[in-house]
């Protein structure tokens, strides 16, 4: 009795990876695209005059502009350029007042 117990605890602790993995690559649906669609439209891509010598190009160039228009919509924010500065400014001590952080141990 005591070892079925183990092998389900074991079972347990194996098998509780498999249920808790995430997925990440859902179908989209319907709403989705046609709202990819409206965005890929709105950014300059018209599907009823692409032809096969500037197709590749204005859709990429498309999808960059929709790119860079959601950039700032995610939750994740973007790359920072600036800088900034917390905490106030160290003012040290002189003369005999100044002593070794480890000085009395």
């Amino acid at each position: 009795m005591k070892s079925f117990i183990q092998a389900v605890v074991v079972a347990a602790v194996l098998a509780a990876p498999v249920v808790s993995f995430a997925q990440t690559n859902q179908p989209l649906t319907r709403a989705q695209v046609k709202a990819e669609l409206v965005q890929i439209e709105a950014a300059g891509y018209n599907p009823a005059t692409a032809n096969d010598y500037d197709y590749p190009a204005n859709i990429q160039a498309a999808e960059a502009r929709v790119a860079a228009q959601n950039a700032g919509k995610t939750g994740y924010g973007g790359v920072s350029n600036g800088t900034s500065d917390s905490g106030s400014n160290v003012h040290m001590a002189t003369g005999d007042s100044v002593r070794s952080v480890y000085m009395g141990h």
